[in-house]
């Protein structure tokens, strides 16, 4: 008996019941930003910080600053005054790994002037400064009914997971910020699998590492990149989380089998 098919026997199933549908699980992966973590609060500051690190080191040698939409460019929304009011659901800075946005930020370098090796080295300096300022200022802010649901999956008798296209040391330190890391059993980041989002492979190394078939996992994210990979991964439901969007912007989820407003449309219940 492998451990997937063990898993089945050793954790209770409970029914996730959303948008009229009911699902039997034994476990729920959750991404991490925009899913548990609000995600301008962290990602659009860091953003900002190393898009400004950056100009200024291009500044000084003398070369071009980098494009000032650039953030624009990777899927951050400002309003009329210049504020971050929003971000692109399906864009670089939410779908990619930390390791696609320098790449992004190091083609600025190389169109700015700077050899390809000068650019991957200021890009990743950059980063370092803003991945510090972040440390000191410890900027996350979990989304509203976050914690209560958590806390009623572990009353359910529900794994979880976290299933991120950060980096893994990041997620884990983020989730301490927030206070919730005891409730996650698995932490997979981007880091630890050949390929991210969207293809299984997250879903498929937490399963194995829970100890539970695909088949009885939910998925809750923040892109379709995520409910994506939650069906070519066979799971249970693929959920989507548009938090703060309008009605018709949700139609930007058609993998998803459900898309909520928050955690409070979700409903728990044991299978008898």
């Amino acid at each position: 008996m492998n451990s997937t098919e063990s898993g089945s026997n050793r954790y209770p199933a409970a029914t996730l019941a959303v948008a009229g549908k009911a699902f039997a699980i034994e476990a729920i992966l959750f991404d991490k930003d925009g899913t548990l973590m609000d995600f301008i609060t962290t990602w659009g500051t860091w953003g900002e910080r190393m898009l400004a690190r950056f100009s200024s080191e291009l500044t000084q040698r003398r070369r071009l600053q980098a494009s000032s939409d650039l953030l624009q460019l990777w899927g951050i929304r400002y309003d009329a005054d210049g504020q971050i009011s929003g971000y692109d659901r399906n864009s670089p800075l939410s779908m990619g790994t930390v390791d696609d946005l320098l790449t992004l930020l190091a083609l600025e370098g190389y169109k700015a002037g700077l050899s390809w090796a000068e650019a991957k080295v200021l890009a990743a300096q950059c980063r370092e400064a803003a991945d510090e300022a972040l440390e000191r200022s410890r900027t996350a802010r979990l989304l509203p009914e976050v914690q209560p649901f958590l806390e009623q999956c572990r009353q359910a008798g529900l794994q979880l997971g976290i299933v991120t296209s950060d980096e893994t040391e990041a997620a884990e330190t983020h989730l301490e910020w927030l206070g919730i890391r005891p409730y996650f059993s698995v932490c997979v980041g981007a880091d630890r699998v050949s390929r991210g989002k969207p293809y299984p492979d997250m879903v498929e190394l937490a399963c194995r590492e829970l100890g539970v078939q695909a088949a009885k996992v939910a998925v809750i994210g923040d892109t379709d990149g995520d409910m994506q990979m939650a069906r070519t991964a066979g799971a249970a439901a693929a959920i989507a989380l548009a938090e703060g969007q309008a009605l018709e912007e949700r139609e930007a989820f058609p993998s998803a089998d459900a898309v909520i407003a928050g955690y409070r449309e979700l409903r728990l219940g044991q299978v008898r």
